[in-house]
């Protein structure tokens, strides 16, 4: 890409917006009075909505693991496949929303220990990459070059380190139910 292509804003505006979306998290999950929870049985039952929805977002970004493989020739592919990687990837940001809203208004943006650290910021950068990802799909033509596949790749990155650090310690901590 030559240099002045990059001074476009075309160039840079995906990636200037998705920083915005995952600082404005930050800063707003750390400046919010967090509301906390009083009712630990309620409280424990939420959680446990969470780390499944949580759960069907890491097999349905599995989904987009194969399906972007497809689509760009590394695996077979069929002619229902990017059909199938958009509609994987629109549940899974429905089912994540309302398990970030819930973490945002409910935690905020934490670092009492390493983990939940680690969570809070790749919650924010989860969302500030899929915002740039979804302004680089949005660019006409193919001149979106190697920037999509570049943020689907940290997108799903994102998601599992999330995951990781959220549901997975859930099921190995707590468990399944209580």
């Amino acid at each position: 890409m030559e240099a002045a292509t990059l001074l476009r804003p075309r160039a840079w505006l995906p990636l200037a917006a998705g920083v915005g979306v995952a600082v404005v998290l930050g800063v707003y999950g750390r400046l919010h009075d967090p509301i906390g929870a009083s009712d630990v049985d309620f409280f424990l039952r939420v959680q446990l909505l969470k780390v499944w929805l949580a759960t069907g977002v890491a097999v349905l970004l599995g989904v987009q693991l194969f399906t972007a493989l497809a689509i760009y020739g590394v695996m077979p592919s069929a002619s229902w496949i990017p059909a199938l990687h958009r509609w994987s990837g629109r549940t899974a940001l429905l089912l994540s929303v309302p398990v970030a809203v819930h973490c945002l208004y409910v935690f905020g943006l934490r670092g009492d220990t390493p983990r939940v650290l680690a969570h809070s910021l790749l919650g924010c950068l989860l969302y500030g990459v899929f915002v740039t990802k979804m302004l680089l799909l949005s660019r006409p033509g193919d001149g979106r070059g190697w920037g999509v596949p570049v943020a689907g790749g940290l997108l799903l990155t994102a998601a599992a380190g999330v995951w990781l650090t959220s549901a997975l310690w859930f099921f190995t901590t707590i468990g399944t139910r209580w």
